[in-house]
């Protein structure tokens, strides 16, 4: 398996899940930032970055994933810089967002290619501009969908999570581990 990410959270995830996996970044994939629905988004990117990689590595499972957060019909993905991820987070404050997970498998020599989108929910807590600057004094909110990690600090900041965790983390391991089951369990038959 290829993962198909610069996440270091999506390599954790696939290690906790006991997978055996390269990472091949998918270096010029340009993302979509707006123009779809927030699933298509997801899952188009996801699937930009994941068929990038399989045409190099055809003989290859190639995991590709995309993360957004999405408050009020607006798209906030990985802040530019220190001054958008301050207003990133601070219009999260005290609400409740989506974040959405798109995830494509590809194994180009088998012609096979299976896409899904994940949907969390997460309350934010009330916080200050104050408490935004400490929380950047222990998480980097550059490499981050929303600016923030709810793996890291994320207790500070989020009030409730309602799905899946790891979706939030950039990666939801639930439903990855139903679609790997089937495709592996046939390809080892």
């Amino acid at each position: 398996m290829i993962l198909a990410s610069a996440s270091p959270r999506r390599e954790l995830l696939l290690r906790e899940m006991g997978l055996a996996f390269t990472v091949i970044r998918p270096d010029g994939v340009e993302e979509l930032e707006s123009g779809l629905a927030p699933e298509a988004l997801a899952s188009h990117n996801a699937q930009r970055k994941a068929r990038a990689v399989a045409g190099r590595r055809r003989e290859a499972l190639v995991l590709g994933a995309d993360t957004i957060v999405v408050l009020d019909g607006v798209v906030h993905g990985k802040p530019r810089d220190m001054a958008e991820a301050v207003r990133m987070l601070g219009r999260l404050a005290g609400r409740a967002h989506e974040v959405f997970t798109g995830v494509c498998l590809v194994h180009a020599s088998r012609g096979l290619e299976i896409s899904f989108c994940e949907r969390t929910l997460v309350w934010m807590k009330p916080f200050t501009a104050g408490e935004i600057a400490a929380y950047f004094l222990k998480v980097n909110p550059l490499d981050k969908a929303g600016a923030y990690a709810a793996q890291e600090h994320g207790d500070t900041i989020i009030e409730r999570i309602e799905g899946s965790f790891t979706n939030v983390m950039g990666l939801p391991v639930e439903r990855l581990r139903a679609a790997l089951v089937p495709l592996i369990s046939t390809w080892r038959g």
